[in-house]
């Protein structure tokens, strides 16, 4: 079969120069000493070391699922994002340092970037096909739009396990892919120490925190100790949680939200019946090749 040039399988235009650096080739086991090329990327974030770091590796094929997920540990990050080259889409992993996850909202939001500002992609939406759907990226300005399946969350009995994990009992819990721990204020989420060896015994993914903010509609922080994220920096998937919570407790659909974590991020959240449109910034950290 005829190989598809490169500017025509990454949407770029034909006339248009290369991108500033190639994807890397299709692995095969009989290649020494193979090389992948990879970037580091603060996602929602306006400028380096704030938002939430994700490593994005661009390739052509897929490697052993073994190999990706030493990747993944090796970097140590929250998450580590592989993509491949589908017809008019892009197959999307992700890889925290313990395992594979569903759906990871700011490293969608990095190889977004990646793709839109370092492989020249030139189409305004991005299609990404992953293990929780189709998911779509649409560049605004400097910013990037990633829209999401809604995950709404239900009430719920309050476990023990939780209060003790927290070390204070919340007003409400609910629960979806996670448990939403709900507070009175920004403060009191702040102050949260939790022991992440209980929140490692619940059963969900992992915790949410939440309150009213101060300047922004609500904050929130993100505990998956099980998943090797004993706090993550920002969440895109969790907003898919709190962004329905907050809109039908608010009576509003736009919402902006804080990840009050120490690095901390921002984010713009939209409700669009059963989709969450999450805006952000992204900021390339680091360009980088892993050999081996």
């Amino acid at each position: 079969m005829k190989a598809e040039p490169r500017a025509q399988r990454y949407g770029v235009s034909a006339d248009a120069p290369p991108p500033p650096v190639s994807p890397v080739v299709r692995f095969s086991p009989s290649i020494p000493d193979m090389k992948i090329k990879q970037y580091q990327v603060d996602a929602f974030a306006s400028r380096a070391f704030e938002g939430n770091p994700a490593a994005v590796c661009p390739l052509e094929g897929w490697l052993d699922d073994s190999q990706l997920q030493a990747i993944a540990e090796e970097n140590n990050l929250s998450e580590t994002a592989f993509f491949v080259p589908s017809g008019n889409s892009f197959n999307l992993r992700w890889f925290t340092p313990v395992k594979e996850v569903d759906l990871c909202g700011h490293a969608t939001l990095a190889t977004a970037h990646v793709i839109f500002e370092m492989l020249g992609y030139t189409e305004p939406v991005i299609t990404f096909e992953t293990r929780s759907g189709e998911l779509f990226v649409e560049k605004h300005k400097d910013r990037l739009q990633v829209d999401f399946p809604a995950c709404p969350p239900t009430s719920c009995a309050i476990p023990d396990t939780l209060v003790k994990a927290l070390g204070i009992c919340p007003i409400e819990v609910l629960v979806a892919e996670d448990y939403l721990a709900v507070f009175d204020s920004e403060a009191t989420v702040l102050a949260i120490a939790p022991n992440h060896i209980l929140l490692a015994q619940l059963d969900l993914r992992g915790v949410i925190v939440t309150a009213p903010g101060i300047e922004v509609d609500f904050v929130s922080r993100f505990f998956a100790p099980k998943f090797g994220v004993p706090e993550d920096p920002v969440t895109g998937s969790a907003h898919c949680e709190l962004a329905p919570y907050w809109a039908s407790k608010l009576g509003k659909n736009s919402l902006s939200a804080r990840q009050v974590s120490k690095r901390g991020g921002n984010l713009t959240c939209e409700v669009r019946g059963n989709r969450v449109v999450l805006s952000g910034n992204a900021v390339t950290f680091m360009e980088a090749e892993i050999a081996f």
